[in-house]
Formats: structure tokens, sequence, C-alpha cells
């Protein structure tokens, strides 16, 4: 391969990251954004949803479908990033398979894995929610419609609203508790993630620098004797301290 053709090569793979890279950043606070507005939008009450002006809950709907068909594109442009940077690793003579280009592309497969984990866990959990919600709001607006209508007004009926009141109350903070419970499952999972990308990116250093890894076994084995010769003295002067004792 010619210099020329080397240095293109060179060039549109560094055009490449930094379109992954900056895909990956607007993706990011994003996806933040989204969760956290359908958790708000999912877990408030029903009641105060209902007391909304209904301009104000459409604006918030078409936020909700305007987020989620911009985070949708984004994803897709940076699946065809991944796939672009893919086709130039297999290419025949790029950069002689180096294998620093296929730890950059596998490290922003894995972004691109949890940043598309991360929003169709979300979007299918909010929709789960909000069909729950409106299912029971639409059993509450019979209820009021009916009450409304006939004029009940006995004791037995008015325990059987307020029953029913409770349990959606019940529902719902049992609905909030295991939004925070999934939450706190995906922002271990993501964690655990990064952990084990940073072991890799160690381990990788380790066997690319065998230096390095010469010197941490020195280091081990010097650690090692140095307890021993330690036991050794302590022993020593246990027996020497007993000896002179019983005698």
């Amino acid at each position: 391969m010619s210099t020329t053709n080397m240095e293109t090569s060179s060039n549109y793979w560094e055009d490449l990251r930094k379109q992954a890279r900056q895909l990956e950043n607007e993706l990011d606070p994003k996806l933040v954004s989204f969760s956290k507005l359908c958790t708000s939008y999912s877990s408030r009450d029903q009641r105060t949803r209902e007391s909304r002006s209904d301009s104000h809950s459409s604006s918030q709907d078409n936020m909700l479908v305007a987020m989620t068909t911009e985070l949708e594109q984004l994803l897709a442009k940076l699946t065809a990033v991944n796939n672009k940077m893919a086709e130039h690793t297999s290419t025949p003579g790029a950069s002689s398979y180096n294998p620093a280009m296929m730890h950059t592309l596998q490290r922003h497969r894995d972004i691109l894995q949890d940043y598309t984990h991360e929003f169709h866990k979300t979007k299918t959990n909010f929709f789960s929610l909000k069909e729950r919600e409106d299912l029971l709001g639409s059993v509450h607006r019979d209820i009021e419609s009916y009450k409304s209508s006939s004029g009940v007004n006995n004791r037995r009926t008015e325990l059987y609203l307020k029953e029913h009141e409770h349990l959606r109350n019940s529902d719902s903070l049992l609905d909030s508790a295991i939004s925070i419970a999934m939450a706190t499952k995906e922002n271990i999972t993501f964690q655990r993630g990064m952990l084990k990308s940073i072991q890799t990116r160690v381990t990788t250093l380790a066997n690319r620098f065998p230096a390095i890894n010469s010197l941490i076994q020195k280091i081990n084995l010097r650690k090692r004797r140095d307890s021993l010769i330690l036991g050794g003295v302590i022993g020593v002067c246990t027996i020497l301290l007993l000896l002179y004792t019983f005698h």
C-alpha cells in the first residue's frame, strides 16, 4: 500500500471515529433525559394527570414522540458508522489489520449495544406502565361518570370507591418502586460493563508491554520472599521465646 493510500485510509478511519464519538456524546444526555421524562410521566398520579389541560398533556405526548424518533435516528446513524468501521477494518491491507483498530471498533460496538438496550428497555417499560395507567384511568372515569349520572350516594358505594382509590394508589407506589429498582439495576449493569472494559484495557496494555508484566511478576516474587523471611523470623523468635520460658 502506498504512502498516499495509507494516509487516506488513516484519515478515513479518524473521520469515522470522530463521527462515532460525536453521536455517542449526543446520545448519552438524550437517553438520560428520555428516561427521566418517561419515569416522571408514568409514575405521576392519574388524578393529577386528569386535572391538567388537554393541551399540556398533548404537548408532553408530542415531546415523547419527538424524543423517541430522534433517539431512533441517532442510533441508526451510530449503527451505520459502526458498520463502516467494520468494513474498513476488514478491507485487505487496512493498516495491516491493526489490533488497536479492532479494539476501538469493539469498544464502539459495546457502547452502541448498551445505548440500544437502554433505549428499548426504557421505551418498553414506559408504554407498559402507560397502558396500565390508562386502563386504571378509564375504570376510574367510568365509575365517576356512573356516580354523577345515577346520583349514588349510599355508604357502601362510597366505601367501594375509597377502597378502589387505595388500591390504585398502592399500585402507583409499587410501579414507582419497580421503576427505581429497574433503574438501579441498569446503572449497576452499566458500571459492571465499564469495569470489565477497564480490566480488558489493563490486560491489553500488560500484553503489549511485556516489560511491565515482568516487573509486576518480580515485585510479586519479592513480596512473597519477604513474607516467607518475615514468617521464618517470627517463627524462630517464637520458638526461642518458648524455650526460654520453659527453661
